[in-house]
């Protein structure tokens, strides 16, 4: 095969030397809120004031964090 026939190959996504850790704890109440941002905390493991979860820094956690970050206290965690 040639330079030219071979299938092209997406390329490796860098994966990170340490994965990422965020501790979430609800401190503001969803009730009054917008009925999607009271269900991003529950996607997000916070039931009740003062729960909290320790989440893995993804992309998709990060944007919910983000969308509720008025609700939220986040902290940086080593593994769990």
């Amino acid at each position: 095969m040639t330079e030219e026939t071979k299938p092209k190959r997406a390329p490796k996504r860098a994966e990170k030397a340490a994965d990422e850790y965020i501790k979430v704890t609800l401190v503001r109440s969803p009730v009054g809120r917008p009925r999607v941002q009271r269900l991003t905390a529950t996607a997000l493991g916070l039931r009740r004031l003062q729960s909290h979860a320790v989440l893995k820094a993804t992309p998709a956690v990060l944007g919910m964090v983000r969308k509720i970050g008025h609700l939220l206290e986040v902290e940086h965690v080593e593994k769990p």
